[in-house]
């Protein structure tokens, strides 16, 4: 289903990419299940997290192996700032679709990128490559994107549908309509495969309390090596 470029292999070797697949799922605006979990990972993260300060959650891992990529391109991991609104300026998890919010549940959970998709709009086959810089793909905000060089991408038959330091593409957005739906998580070199594979199972659990009828196809973790 998923095929990792050579480049990959040799640009970011111990790169994991994983992927979670689901059928018959529903993407209610509202779950009233998933806001009790919200509430209480909220209440667990300020705990967790309480002391600290930007400099020492950007010491620990995965953030610092994320903040690590991310600086070669002069970004911030965008998990880190969302983290820190709920940590130290008391917010709460965006309200979203009842999808996107168990991916950004997960997400903050276990500090791990992911990105969503409607399954119905990936053309398959999938590949993950390196960006030579100049691609363009269109954002969720509608806006037209050139990926930088260097960058990890996710292709599908017509174009990219994500990249790890833009986003994921508006074409295979998860919409309300979304009835199968592909989850991916990009863990760059130094995050092992146990860790995004329960990162995959935590996504499933999230999901199924908005359907408990969905049914998972696939969930497995592709390695560079």
């Amino acid at each position: 289903m998923l095929t990792i470029s050579e480049k990959l292999k040799k640009t970011y070797p111990g790169t994991h990419i994983g992927l979670l697949l689901m059928r018959d799922v529903s993407n209610p605006k509202h779950s009233s299940k998933l806001d009790e979990y919200k509430k209480m990972l909220e209440n667990q993260l300020k705990e967790q997290f309480a002391g600290f300060n930007r400099k020492g959650l950007k010491s620990l891992e995965p953030i610092k192996t994320y903040c690590s990529f991310y600086k070669r391109f002069r970004k911030t991991y965008h998990v880190l700032l969302q983290l820190e609104s709920i940590v130290f300026k008391g917010k709460t998890i965006p309200r979203a679709a009842s999808l996107v919010e168990a991916m950004f549940m997960a997400e903050l959970k276990n500090l791990l990128l992911t990105a969503g998709h409607d399954l119905k709009n990936v053309r398959m086959p999938i590949r993950v490559d390196v960006s030579v810089g100049g691609e363009k793909y269109t954002q969720l905000n509608g806006q037209e994107k050139e990926l930088i060089a260097g960058d990890m991408m996710m292709l599908d038959d017509e174009g990219i549908i994500s990249s790890v330091i833009y986003g994921p593409d508006r074409r295979t957005r998860i919409k309300p309509s979304t009835g199968d739906v592909l989850f991916v998580v990009y863990a760059p070199p130094g995050i092992q495969e146990f860790t995004v594979c329960e990162h995959l199972k935590d996504i499933q659990k999230y999901v199924k309390l908005v359907a408990p009828g969905a049914e998972t196809e696939l969930l497995q973790v592709y390695g560079t090596v």
